[in-house]
């Protein structure tokens, strides 16, 4: 068993924060030569950076961050790599088309899986081009139609406690500003994990995920250390 870090690294010198989110900041509070230890003090939403998000994140009623079980931040995952067409298209949404052809070359994806979607903006992090925002301020990348995500829920694919992942800001398109993709995915027990790094190191399948993060009173997620567990 090997461990890859999916997580960029939380600096606010780097770090795209999602507009009208906090800024991000960390101050020294104490030091070595004064205090006789290092202490930062860390400003930040609970989706700055590489994260994942509860589903009482969009939609009132359901689990937050403390009404998760253990098993719904440990999932198989799968990848699906969709970097041609977000190549060609910042505002590309992955298809059912585009799912089944990855599970003619891998197989059905198994029930309440993670589905990661692979779009390239992962290489984007710490330049203009990861929100690739237009002069209006609406942003540009790729995510998840909604039909996509539909039949993924309806197939048992991310069934109950499954859920989607993805290397750009959220599983919408960042055109969309109703949220469709992420008010389906955010329901029952289902996560998003948003922001994600190293993307090539995750096979296509066979690999898990697993989140680290705060458990905050009633969070609506959480930055956190995203692993991938290889076989």
């Amino acid at each position: 068993m090997g461990l890859i870090s999916l997580s960029h690294v939380n600096d606010p010198a780097t770090a795209a924060v999602y507009p009208g989110d906090p800024p991000f900041e960390l101050e020294t509070v104490a030091t070595i030569e004064r205090d006789g230890y290092y202490l930062r003090l860390v400003r930040q939403g609970e989706h700055t950076g590489t994260h994942w998000g509860a589903p009482g994140h969009f939609n009132a009623g359901e689990p937050l961050a403390d009404e998760l079980d253990l098993e719904d931040l440990h999932l198989g995952a799968v990848k699906i790599d969709v970097r041609e067409q977000c190549a060609r298209d910042p505002d590309y949404a992955v298809t059912i088309a585009d799912v089944e052809r990855w599970e003619q070359a891998h197989g059905r994806i198994p029930d309440e899986s993670m589905v990661v979607i692979w779009t390239g903006w992962d290489a984007k992090w710490g330049t203009a081009g990861f929100a690739d925002a237009d002069a209006d301020g609406t942003l540009r990348h790729p995510g998840f139609a909604v039909d996509t995500v539909r039949w993924l829920i309806d197939t048992g694919r991310i069934g109950r406690r499954g859920g989607t992942g993805t290397d750009a800001f959220s599983p919408d398109v960042g055109r969309d500003t109703t949220y469709a993709v992420s008010r389906l995915v955010y329901r029952r027990h289902r996560i998003s994990l948003e922001v994600l790094a190293n993307l090539e190191a995750l096979p296509p399948t066979g690999a898990r995920i697993l989140c680290g993060g705060q458990i905050n009173r009633a969070g609506s997620g959480s930055p956190a250390l995203i692993y991938g567990v290889l076989p």
